[in-house]
């Protein structure tokens, strides 16, 4: 055995030879450990202050109050103080398609990346495209892997909206084919301008969706409507009804059925909103990712005046506060609220007008809480989106960090300090 005065002098000849007894440990690849922060994990318990989330490869393996939840050796730590923390927003009923500017015919792999990362520097982490989905979405739904940094993508494949059982047959096993995840249904006559598709076509794809195991949504704006797709077995209620306030039987209806109620308010301002030069036009939260030729287009007189003397337009205008206080009515008789947008068809912009979503279901009467639990963890139950929604071991760590609580106004959502999405910071547009 060395004495002691060896040890001090093979110290002093080699050093650094003892050092690892008590160094740092080695850093351990994509390991960190987000600290500091209020921490509201979307599952409807309260926010936890000063709290800890340990990620891994993309996913939460720990979160909670910094004295239950230690740091493990070789983690990052990213101090959050003073930021709060809420699941990533998730949008039950976006369209991730072909729209460029105010164009289709742009469906291809760069339009759909550039739109899901428009949707996630607005800080909606997941995006289920109603319709219009074809192999290329399929392919970037496939790709979300721990090396993620825009939104999450989930797809219906066809818009079924006419047709007879069989025709209708034919394209649910386009979309299945995909695979899509879910299906999707008009029934609407968009006020009259088109015919309603018929019941017995209606039956056909419900009994289609149950035998594939996918959801059938339905875009609805009548009541009467919204209660037949409900007992043909809808499994989502893709947009408000809007020509008369719900009745019990529509209550009833949804809530014995397990069924989630989309409101998509954003809608219906995007289809009179152009009348005039929209007040958000002025918004730098807004105008920080807006091209200018597209607000060029959107501000022609001859545009405007197209907009101001549109039945549909202003058909639509006229039953909006149905639609609000139909939201009210719902939420307040305990149907879960699947926070939804209608966003990417041309003039309805993605990742903003999330955020109009969420002033306008406001005031409609509902909290904030609410609102923000529409948007994560009901969500994602109400489509069985797996692994996202809520701030829980194995999940996902699609997270936003803000600057202000939006639990004390939902207009703190737009304190957006990052989005993080598997782990991976969000960039910055170009």
């Amino acid at each position: 055995m060395l004495s002691r005065p060896a040890v001090v002098l093979l110290a002093a000849l080699t050093p650094g030879l003892l050092v690892g007894c008590a160094s740092e440990p080695e850093p351990v690849p994509g390991l960190t450990a987000y600290t500091g922060a209020l921490v509201w994990d979307g599952t409807g318990a309260a926010a936890v202050e000063d709290a800890t989330i340990v990620v891994e490869d993309g996913r939460i393996t720990a979160v909670g109050p910094a004295a239950e939840t230690p740091i493990p050796p070789g983690a990052a730590v990213e101090d959050l103080s003073g930021s709060t923390v809420v699941p990533g927003l998730i949008n039950t009923h976006g369209h991730v398609s072909g729209v460029l500017g105010l164009e289709g015919g742009h469906y291809n792999r760069e339009n759909l990346l550039r739109q899901l990362g428009l949707y996630a520097r607005y800080g909606v982490t997941s995006v289920a495209s109603l319709g219009g989905d074809g192999p290329e979405a399929a392919a970037l739904r496939d790709e979300q892997d721990e090396n993620l940094d825009r939104a999450r993508l989930w797809i219906a494949g066809e818009v079924i909206s006419s047709g007879t059982p069989e025709e209708a047959e034919e394209s649910v096993a386009r979309s299945l084919a995909l695979p899509a995840d879910f299906l999707k249904m008009r029934v609407d006559t968009n006020l009259g301008a088109n015919e309603r598709v018929a019941s017995e076509t209606i039956e056909k794809v419900m009994e289609l969706g149950q035998e594939a195991g996918k959801r059938v949504t339905t875009h609805i704006f009548y009541l009467d409507d919204a209660k037949e797709v409900l007992r043909a077995g809808s499994g989502l209620i893709a947009h408000s009804v809007r020509d008369v306030p719900v009745d019990d039987e529509f209550l009833e209806l949804m809530q014995e059925n397990d069924v989630c109620y989309c409101p998509t308010l954003v809608r219906e301002i995007s289809t009179y909103v152009y009348g005039e030069v929209p007040e958000f036009f002025e918004d730098p939260f807004f105008l920080k990712e807006a091209d200018p030729a597209v607000l060029d287009q959107l501000q022609d007189p001859e545009r405007m005046e197209q907009v101001r003397e549109s039945p549909s337009a202003q058909g639509y205008r006229a039953q909006y506060p149905v639609a609000m206080s139909n939201l009210k009515a719902v939420a307040d008789a305990g149907v879960t609220i699947a926070f939804g947008t209608d966003t990417g068809p041309a003039g309805r912009f993605q990742g903003y007008f999330e955020h109009i979503e969420t002033g306008e279901m406001a005031e409609a009467g509902l909290s904030a809480e609410a609102i923000l639990r529409s948007a994560t963890g009901d969500a994602a139950a109400c489509l069985d989106l797996a692994d996202v929604g809520t701030l829980t071991v194995g999940n996902w760590a699609d997270f936003l960090v803000l600057e202000d609580n939006p639990l004390d106004d939902i207009a703190n959502l737009r304190s957006i300090d990052r989005v993080v999405i598997a782990g991976n910071t969000v960039p910055a547009g170009s």
